[in-house]
């Protein structure tokens, strides 16, 4: 049985709220989430088959502008929930064992804003990734902008939250993972460095400052995207969709 427990620091003084039809039916399709409360238009619901032990406020749609942060696209639908079950590495990296299984492995060092991580989620969705590695005091809760930006991965995606990156990246590294740092001075392209490993697990820094000296030294290589010299870099989220696409292509 997986072990899990409480991530500490998401034990919230007041429950994340979801918001937008995407989040809101993938988090009430989770069997794995709690959903406490929910509010919604008449319209919104129509159709929709809401378990009867949640209860259900009907609002008008400028009611539900006020539950949710600033002009966030609700679509008629919030809820509060409750933040997912901590998942263990360990636990994380055995359902990924088997010889066949290639699906990459996305870890953030530093990664904070809601918005990339919610969208590196849906891309992790998208092409499959085993799952996404942070830090845990270092990134973003579960929230409404992470579950939005995530249009339904967020319910979907193993999300492992460690104390020690770097202890992390050793233990990944352990189960087979060949550590591709991504980083604009690498000298070598992404795409020499993916063709010859099985089992890739892609590391990201913060935005802007990238990855630190610590975490590029538990990479096994560092790699760059072929960019235009025209730009500097790309965004996080953006680079992080790029390099599951060109890992999930080599075959």
């Amino acid at each position: 049985m997986a072990r899990r427990g409480h991530r500490p620091s998401q034990a919230p003084a007041s429950r994340p709220r979801f918001w937008g039809r995407h989040a809101v039916l993938a988090a009430l399709a989770n069997p794995e989430r709690t959903v406490r409360k929910m509010w919604a238009t008449r319209e919104a619901l129509a159709g929709l088959d809401i378990p009867p032990v949640i209860p259900i406020t009907y609002a008008d749609a400028a009611d539900l502008g006020r539950l949710v942060p600033g002009d966030a696209p609700h679509q008629g639908l919030v809820i509060e929930v409750e933040p997912l079950e901590d998942i263990w590495l360990g636990d994380l990296l055995e359902q990924g064992q088997g010889e066949d299984d290639r699906r990459p492995l996305v870890v953030l060092d530093q990664v904070t804003d809601p918005h990339n991580v919610g969208a590196i989620l849906r891309s992790a969705a998208a092409f499959d990734a085993l799952g996404i590695v942070t830090q845990d005091r270092h990134s973003p809760p579960e929230s409404g902008a992470v579950a939005r930006t995530a249009s339904g991965a967020l319910e979907i995606v193993p999300w492992v939250r460690v104390v020690n990156l770097s202890r992390a990246l050793d233990e990944i590294a352990e189960a087979g993972f060949w550590r591709v740092g991504l980083a604009g001075e690498a000298t070598e392209t992404l795409g020499n460095v993916i063709g010859g490993a099985a089992r890739i697990a892609l590391v990201l820094g913060a935005e802007g400052e990238g990855m630190r000296h610590n975490t590029m030294q538990h990479c096994d290589q560092l790699a760059r995207l072929p960019i235009s010299p025209r730009i500097e870099s790309l965004n996080v989220s953006n680079a992080a969709a790029i390099a599951l696409y060109a890992v999930a292509a080599r075959d």
